[in-house]
């Protein structure tokens, strides 16, 4: 028994171990969730964090010491997200002939996200750093962590309100669509890329490439107004 504890204080101190632990248990959430046909309910990205969050419960580990090893999987959301312009560019025309319409459900989408969310938090008397931390919500975590910071909020509850975001987003998004009996893949596509950002535009990829498309472009343009509209809160609230 003292051999295996030797081990584990042993391989806990190398990073690579939270690194491996993390996309083995994404590899292992993916298994599940095919396993029960791929239902929105077994979301993949819920999946492994419960399966994270259970091994370090049972190793008592910190979030610290398992952060040092998992910081390269937090360092790739950043060229990931910079790789939203691929389905941007490949799409272009298909912007160009939606213009109007695209713009119009951007703009209202985003407001609402952002709106909706800022207005709740502050009906129900939450401090301003909070506020200003779900504010960014359907932005993806490196932008929500940023913009958050620059309001005077918390990165780190910026981010865990992205996933849980996107997480309900993936969620409801097919049964939701379904019952409004929206049937086009472009709008199912584009309106879960501005709500739920990278979480849903994986659901909807799996669903229809041209809702992932569609998805992935709304979510890099959401991702860009957004900014847009927290910096010209941070220039009011400063004037």
């Amino acid at each position: 028994m003292n051999s295996i504890a030797e081990i584990w204080v042993y391989l806990s101190a190398s990073p690579l171990l939270w690194l491996t632990a993390t996309i083995l248990a994404y590899l292992l959430a993916l298994a599940i969730s095919a396993k029960l046909g791929g239902t929105p309910l077994a979301n993949s990205v819920l999946i492994a964090g419960v399966l994270i969050i259970v091994l370090l419960q049972v190793t008592q580990t910190s979030y610290i010491s398992y952060f040092e090893g998992a910081q390269f999987v937090h360092f790739l959301l950043g060229p990931a997200t910079v790789a939203l312009a691929i389905p941007l560019y490949k799409n272009l025309e298909k912007l160009r002939r939606s213009l109007l319409p695209i713009a119009g459900a951007l703009i209202a989408g985003s407001l609402t996200a952002m709106g909706s969310a800022v207005a709740i938090a502050t009906a129900f008397g939450a401090p301003a750093d909070v506020v200003a931390s779900i504010a960014p919500k359907s932005t993806s975590a490196p932008i929500a962590m940023e913009l958050a910071r620059n309001l005077g909020g918390i990165p780190s509850l910026a981010a865990v309100l992205v996933i849980l975001t996107g997480i309900l987003g993936a969620v409801i998004v097919t049964p939701l669509m379904n019952a409004l009996r929206i049937k086009d893949y472009a709008a199912r596509g584009f309106a879960v890329g501005v709500a739920s950002h990278g979480i849903g535009t994986a659901r909807a990829f799996q669903v229809s490439e041209v809702a992932g498309a569609f998805s992935g472009i709304a979510m890099a343009l959401n991702g860009a107004l957004t900014s847009i509209l927290v910096l010209v809160w941070v220039l009011l609230s400063q004037a």
